[in-house]
């Protein structure tokens, strides 16, 4: 199953860090928080990845292009150095890792219909490169295919400046992004959609995933809601940004489930 991830904002919150990077490469350790989400599915058996790039794309390219090279210890022939040999294995090997170009300033759910071609089979996951969480994706995965909905969204309670959602017994019931208040639960991105998904998308790129067609989904009673009461956290601020590096730097980061 595909697992595609959001990468092309340009997260303006955190110009700190990413004024000469695109925030999915913006480090928790010596790894960017991209890797970590990427591991987190990985643990759980979906290695397929397709990766919407926009703000600073190539940043992530390059990343990916020289994995092994980074990973691994390299003996290098200097008169031939394209000869490189790399001597150890790593535990990405199995990866598949599409990287797509879908645009500098396309909103999110143009990325996701300009992936389409990508995608393959009835299902796939989606998820934001910019947050992370103990989300137990086997499980979330069985949710969605027993309700038999076209979509699921994994519902999280922090603060009130994230977008809430109406629930009724799983079903998303409304659709709100970003109000000016909110005390329930909102969303914490980790979706799986049915193919059906691209019937509501185009490739506009105004088109905001989260607004016209995630409500079109709920007001068809065809958005579900997957609750997770375990970690959730995204890296919108420097402040966020201290915070996991903290955790990860101290042994407690609770995402780290591999």
């Amino acid at each position: 199953m595909k697992v595609v991830i959001l990468c092309g904002g340009k997260g303006t919150r955190l110009r700190e860090e990413t004024e000469y990077r695109p925030k999915p490469m913006v480090p928790i350790g010596c790894q960017p928080i991209l890797w970590h989400i990427m591991k987190t599915y990985a643990h759980y058996g979906f290695k397929e990845f397709v990766l919407c790039l926009g703000y600073k794309g190539d940043t992530i390219k390059d990343y990916f292009l020289n994995y092994s090279r980074l990973a691994s210890d390299v003996t290098v022939k200097l008169g031939k150095p394209g000869e490189a040999v790399f001597h150890n294995s790593h535990e990405e090997e199995d990866w598949t890792v599409t990287l797509a170009n879908t645009g500098e300033d396309t909103m999110t759910g143009g990325r996701v219909k300009r992936v389409q071609q990508y995608v393959d089979g009835d299902a796939f996951m989606l998820t934001y490169g910019d947050g992370v969480g103990d989300v137990d994706l086997k499980a979330l995965l069985r949710f969605h295919q027993r309700h038999g909905k076209i979509g699921t969204v994994t519902g999280v309670r922090p603060p009130g400046r994230f977008g809430e959602m109406g629930i009724t017994k799983n079903r998303v019931m409304e659709f709100n992004e970003k109000p000016q208040a909110s005390g329930g639960i909102i969303n914490g991105g980790f979706f799986v959609f049915n193919r059906e998904l691209f019937r509501f998308l185009n490739d506009d790129p105004n088109l905001i995933f989260e607004q016209q067609p995630l409500r079109s989904l709920a007001a068809r009673k065809q958005l579900m809601c997957f609750e997770h009461d375990g970690f959730w956290q995204p890296m919108d601020t420097f402040r966020e940004f201290e915070l996991l590096n903290k955790l990860w730097d101290g042994g407690r980061a609770p995402w780290k489930v591999w």
